[in-house]
Parts: structure tokens; C-alpha cells; sequence
């Protein structure tokens, strides 16, 4: 199996790093050092810090969101849409747990630093948080066609309130560093947003 190419190992070192530290505290040497390679690498594939940051925020929203895709819409290991979104959602909570009760996501902990001061960044951010929302909303759609999600409900309305009362849960989960808010949001999720039949 051949080595990852240069950038690839840049931008995923980067995300590591980011996740454990901050987008501004994260220095250039400290990124090249983790991967071993020179400063001109790093200019030979990104003309600032901003346009790695865009590239490095486009790069793990396309490996989060394929990743929520392949659980969320594939049928083949769980047939109920429901019970895919929940399962989903409780492997985020021991995600959080694992972390230490430290943020798990990349989006999450750079959203508030970087969407005020970088314009890119902010619409990559958008646009990552608008395919997960839409994601959501296939599932619910697919959820109310098996009628394993008891009523009908507007799934684009519904899908941006499961994302918005999540983001809202790991917010205070993180801050509380106890994953309360997030089993709170997940029990309301499941009784009040998607109820099953």
C-alpha cells in the first residue's frame, strides 16, 4: 500500500492537532513537524494559513459527511432509518466520552474561531453543516416511507432542528464536560422529533 501523498498527510496532521489545540494556536513548524516535512512543501500546496484552512476544513467535512452518509443511507446493516440515526447519535456521545469529555469534532471546536474572522472558512462551514442537515433530512424522509418514524413531519424543518438541538448538546456537554445535555437532546430527539410508530 503506497504512502499517503504530502498534502493529504499535511491537512489530516493539521486536523489532529487542531482538534486538541485551536485553529490560531496551531503554528506551521508545529504542523510540518508532525508530517516531517519542509516549509516549501507546505507553500507548494497552500498560499496562506486562511486557504490551508479552508482546504483543511473541506478535506474533514468530505470524510465526516461520507462517513455519516455510508451509515445513515446504507441499508445493508441496519433496515430501519430511525434506529440508524439514533445509533448515530449515541456513537457521538461515547465519542465525547472517549475524548474525555473534550470536544470530538473538528467543526465544532473551530466553528465560533474561525468563521468571524475568515469569510472562506465560515462558507465551508456552511456549506459542510447544509449536507449534514440534508443527510438528516433523506433519513427522516426515508423513516416516514418505512413508517418507522411515527407521524409526518417537515423533514427539512426537522432535520435542521435534530442539527441545531445537537450542536446546542455538545456546546454544553463540552462546557459542563459531562455528557448530560447530549443524552437529554438525543431522549428528546427520539420521543418528540422522530417518534417511532
Amino acid at each position: 500500500m503506497s504512502e499517503r501523498p504530502t498534502k493529504e498527510r499535511i491537512l489530516a496532521a493539521a486536523e489532529e492537532l487542531m482538534l486538541a489545540k485551536s485553529f490560531h494556536s496551531v503554528g506551521l513548524n508545529e504542523i510540518l513537524k508532525a508530517v516531517q516535512v519542509p516549509k516549501g512543501s507546505f507553500y507548494h500546496y497552500f498560499d496562506s494559513k486562511e486557504q490551508f484552512g479552508v482546504e483543511m476544513l473541506r478535506h474533514y467535512l468530505a470524510d465526516a459527511n461520507a462517513y455519516k452518509r455510508g451509515l445513515l443511507l446504507d441499508t445493508s446493516t441496519e433496515v430501519n432509518p430511525r434506529r440508524r440515526l439514533l445509533t448515530l447519535l449515541e456513537s457521538n456521545v461515547a465519542r465525547f466520552l472517549e475524548h474525555g469529555g473534550k470536544c470530538p469534532c473538528l467543526v465544532m471546536k473551530l466553528a465560533s474561531e474561525v468563521a468571524s474572522f475568515s469569510e472562506a472558512m465560515r462558507q465551508v462551514l456552511a456549506d459542510g453543516q447544509a449536507e449534514w442537515v440534508r443527510i438528516i433530512e433523506q433519513v427522516i424522509r426515508e423513516g416516514f416511507e418505512k413508517e418507522a418514524i411515527a407521524e409526518l413531519r417537515d423533514a427539512v424543518l426537522t432535520a435542521g432542528l435534530i442539527d441545531a438541538l445537537w450542536c446546542g448538546a455538545m456546546q454544553g456537554a463540552i462546557i459542563s464536560r459531562r455528557p448530560d445535555p447530549l443524552r437529554s437532546a438525543l431522549d428528546f430527539i427520539a420521543r418528540d422529533l422522530i417518534p417511532a410508530p
